[in-house]
């Protein structure tokens, strides 16, 4: 695949070195999949901002799909992190009623798609694909072949934005599967929660990762108490997490700068902490310009 056109952005990208890290003339943003977590996201960037970050594309999937189409869009970090403050359970976990019924297990998700699809109208570009500044695409995986599909710049723009940052975070278990053209999607996460190989092909001169997933260990007894989607979210942190580590463990591709914010947040959405995840993100990004990111 060709590289995308960013050479409306060169100059300003141009020489960019992230804690002793050359990222080069195109560096790229990839924002990972979490959860709420991915409210670190937010507080990454009001840091590489100030170091004078403008990526020539951004990669997301997951939550990391939806902030990463609001930069790409350009929207004011404040209106994002007032948005990111004022989330609700009731607006993107509401379960339906199906779920309370005898045969509720044969629902195909614990939560309403449509109520998630409804927040995510609200809180996306409302220009769609068009609106994008920034070149960026999202991932998402196709529940019955298994192939991961990118929509964006340079990809698929056949269906609309919104629908693409639902299919690439509708969790398994948690949201029902995206219906699209193509095929029925599910988190892109599934396969690939940073994707920092796309970016590289889509010719990332250095790459910004930011991963959001949960943390590499857990307390089983606590998890089990919690119950089973406690134990299907451990064990998809557990799949996820280890997929993450060996790609940036044995990355060879562009240099990369690996962003990993601290959080206590237990599982992926957990609602009342986002100043707590802001915080974790901005700390983990003053540090990545102090060493360039861990990636051992």
């Amino acid at each position: 695949m060709p590289p995308i056109s960013t050479e409306h952005l060169r100059t300003e990208g141009s020489g960019l070195n992230i804690g002793g890290v050359p990222l080069g003339d195109r560096p790229w943003l990839v924002l990972g999949g979490g959860g709420l977590r991915g409210m670190a996201h937010l507080g990454v960037w009001r840091v590489l901002q100030r170091a004078g970050l403008r990526p020539a594309g951004i990669v997301g999937t997951s939550i990391g799909a939806l902030v990463g189409a609001s930069l790409a869009a350009g929207r004011p970090l404040e209106e994002l992190e007032e948005v990111a403050r004022s989330v609700s359970h009731a607006e993107v976990a509401r379960m339906p009623r199906r779920f309370l019924w005898p045969q509720g297990i044969r629902s195909s998700g614990l939560y309403r798609g449509d109520t998630l699809m409804s927040y995510i109208e609200r809180v996306a570009p409302p220009g769609g694909w068009a609106s994008l500044r920034i070149p960026f695409q999202v991932n998402a995986v196709e529940l019955g072949s298994g192939r991961t599909e990118w929509f964006g710049t340079g990809a698929r723009t056949d269906v609309r934005l919104p629908e693409a940052i639902y299919a690439s975070a509708a969790l398994p278990v948690f949201y029902p599967p995206c219906p699209l053209p193509g095929g029925h999607y599910i988190d892109g996460g599934t396969k690939d929660a940073l994707p920092i190989l796309r970016a590289a092909e889509l010719g990332a001169s250095g790459i910004i990762a930011v991963d959001v997933g949960a943390a590499e260990t857990a307390d089983a007894g606590t998890i089990v108490e919690r119950g089973m989607l406690a134990i299907h979210d451990r064990v998809f942190a557990i799949m996820s997490g280890a997929q993450r580590r060996r790609t940036v463990r044995g990355w060879t591709g562009p240099p990369l700068v690996y962003i990993r914010p601290q959080m206590a947040v237990r599982g992926p959405l957990e609602f009342g902490r986002v100043e707590e995840m802001l915080e974790a993100g901005r700390k983990a990004a003053e540090a990545a310009l102090e060493n360039g990111g861990d990636v051992s």
